[in-house]
């Protein structure tokens, strides 16, 4: 089984504005970006997947906006491989009002956010009805942790430390911290260690695979392999890339004495069985 936990689903570029798309132009050497999502080019880019989960993304600060019914059609129609999540921004005047009818009305079952981009703390005391909510009805919190290409964007909101303090004082929600909170992924790892229902995804890192290699020999000195869940980030990579590419890191070291990942470990990765963790199984 292979669970891809991070997935996105827009439509590119209504859902962006101008300053968004000028950016993520920028950041790729002003080479223009494609990021279109279709349901049939993902299925063909993730020929081993089981199940996918999808989100959108909200973020008004970054220019990102995308409709939890958006999602929740997306899912609609592919019901059996894709399980939706709606999307907060939290400086936003509804969102409380959005949570409720994400998860009441179009039965998306999980959270995404964006902290950085939207420009907050996860751990700003007026989001406790947000990890209150999750608790109460267990839903799975995804958030952005790491770095970004958006000016505006405020590295401070998106530190792995902040996750820290919402687990302390909500213990019971299960967290996933995107992308190993690259490149803070030593913080990330010493919070994942540290809370029994944190976790991490390693979505879109294989494409910096000295950095991965890197991040992973992390997780395995401090023996956290079982708190780190597969994932691509589509359409900015895509599953069957993203496992090659772990498969590949260990390739990187011939000739030299560093230590090797431990493979049965990487296989472990690919293939844990997320949605048991999050309790999207049911």
């Amino acid at each position: 089984m292979i669970i891809d936990v991070h997935s996105h689903a827009w439509l590119y570029p209504k859902h962006f504005n101008d300053e968004f798309r000028f950016q993520a132009c920028r950041a790729r050497a002003e080479h223009d970006v494609d990021l279109t999502v279709h349901y049939e080019q993902y299925v063909k880019s993730a020929t081993q997947v089981d199940r996918t989960v999808v989100f959108g993304g909200k973020a008004r600060l970054s220019g990102l906006w995308v409709d939890d019914q958006h999602v929740a059609r997306y899912v609609s129609a592919h019901p059996d491989l894709l399980i939706g999540f709606l999307s907060l921004d939290p400086t936003q005047e509804a969102w409380q009002q959005e949570l409720h009818d994400g998860h009441r009305i179009l039965g998306l079952r999980g959270i995404k956010l964006m902290p950085m981009y939207a420009g907050f703390r996860p751990d700003d005391q007026r989001l406790d009805p947000l990890w209150t909510y999750a608790t109460q009805h267990s839903l799975p919190v995804l958030l952005h942790t790491g770095t970004t290409f958006v000016a505006q964007a405020p590295l401070d909101c998106t530190l792995p430390r902040h996750i820290d303090r919402v687990a302390i004082r909500f213990p019971e929600v299960k967290i996933i911290m995107a992308h190993l909170g690259h490149p803070y992924e030593h913080e990330c790892v010493a919070v994942i260690r540290k809370h029994p229902n944190v976790f991490s995804d390693i979505s879109a890192l294989h494409y910096r695979p000295f950095q991965l290699y890197h991040s992973l020999m992390l997780v395995q000195e401090y023996g956290v392999w079982n708190k780190v869940l597969f994932g691509s980030d589509y359409p900015f990579t895509t599953v069957d890339a993203s496992i090659t590419g772990l498969r590949n890191l260990n390739d990187q070291l011939a000739g030299t004495a560093l230590p090797r990942l431990n493979a049965t470990e990487i296989e472990a990765l690919i293939h844990r069985n997320s949605l048991a963790i999050l309790g999207l199984d049911k």
